[in-house]
């Protein structure tokens, strides 16, 4: 799996780019949308000599902040890959600008742009603590990503995509206070970029205890995936999901035999397990376990001279 499109919906709202050096930016600010009817995606355009804070002036030139929902950050670096570290504190600074912010994308950012695992991260911690209204964060990379656990009491959607996640940034992430959180996704990636997490650092999520709001649990993109569904089928968490995902990793049938062993799924209303390595004997029985789940056994996989990958690595 790549990223080859940026996105176009976000937070509920059509995504619309901004970039000082982009001839299809309406260059009269009355011919942009109400600041709040769109989700802005700030980029620095290729080959383009300013950087990102000449971007984000003009945007906050154009754009009314205050009124602004959702922002996306695209490519932030002129030629090399730099560290998101300064982009970040140019959002920052100007926080108390966007008291409607609801949701942050950090790193909306294509293969064609810079692989996942070349993305130069840094700690993402202040931009949960520097906007209280944030709902939903999405953070995409892993290289150098830190997070400090944080109480963050509006955050209700939480998604680390990585071809390498941190175990510092999951175990920060249990750590955390986040009491209205429902949706969590974390995408463990592989140990070749730095995805170093094990199944012992996710049983904060499993016990039910730390997120009492918690309604969709996806732990994903993993090279242990069958350690994970079979913690996952005695998990008490699980009872009051309402959606789960293990997708994108290297399940096989040994762990969806802990699935359908463990504890009754059947109140679930859908069950993620795209990109798997389940043969077709296996995918029948889980379908005939699970006949009311909205069940995804979409992009079966074939070992490759015995070698299993996950979906997104580099």
């Amino acid at each position: 799996m790549i990223f080859t499109r940026t996105s176009e919906q976000f937070h509920g709202l059509p995504v619309v780019e901004f970039s000082v050096s982009d001839a299809a930016l309406p260059s009269d600010p009355a011919d942009l949308p109400e600041a709040g009817a769109a989700a802005w995606r700030l980029r620095v355009a290729y080959g383009s000599e300013g950087g990102f804070d000449e971007v984000w002036a003009a945007f906050l030139a154009a754009v009314d902040p205050a009124g602004v929902r959702a922002l996306l950050i695209g490519p932030w670096w002129v030629q090399s890959y730099v560290p998101v570290e300064g982009t970040l504190a140019t959002v920052v600074a100007d926080a108390d600008r966007f008291p409607c912010l609801e949701a942050l994308f950090v790193a909306d950012v294509t293969y064609e742009d810079c692989e996942i695992s070349w993305l130069e991260m840094s700690d993402v911690t202040p931009v949960v603590t520097a906007f209280p209204g944030l709902t939903e964060l999405v953070v995409r990379g892993g290289n150098d990503l830190r997070l400090s656990p944080v109480r963050h009491d509006r955050l209700t959607g939480l998604r680390f995509e990585a071809g390498g996640l941190p175990a510092e940034v999951v175990q920060a992430v249990a750590a955390s206070e986040l009491p209205a959180l429902e949706s969590l996704e974390l995408w463990f990636g592989v140990s070749e970029y730095g995805g170093d997490a094990t199944i012992d650092d996710l049983a904060p999520f499993l016990d039910g205890a730390r997120f009492p709001a918690l309604r969709h649990l996806g732990l994903q993109n993993s090279e242990f995936q069958d350690e994970i569904a079979a913690a996952v089928a005695h998990a008490p968490v699980v009872a009051r999901l309402e959606s789960l995902s293990l997708s994108m990793g290297v399940l096989s049938d040994e762990g969806a035999t802990a699935l359908l062993e463990g504890q009754p799924l059947t109140h679930l209303k859908a069950l993620d397990l795209h990109h798997h390595y389940l043969t077709d004997a296996m995918q029948e029985r889980l379908r005939q376990a699970l006949p009311g789940v909205a069940l995804d056994l979409s992009e079966a996989e074939e070992e490759d001279d015995g070698w299993r990958y996950v979906a997104v690595a580099e």
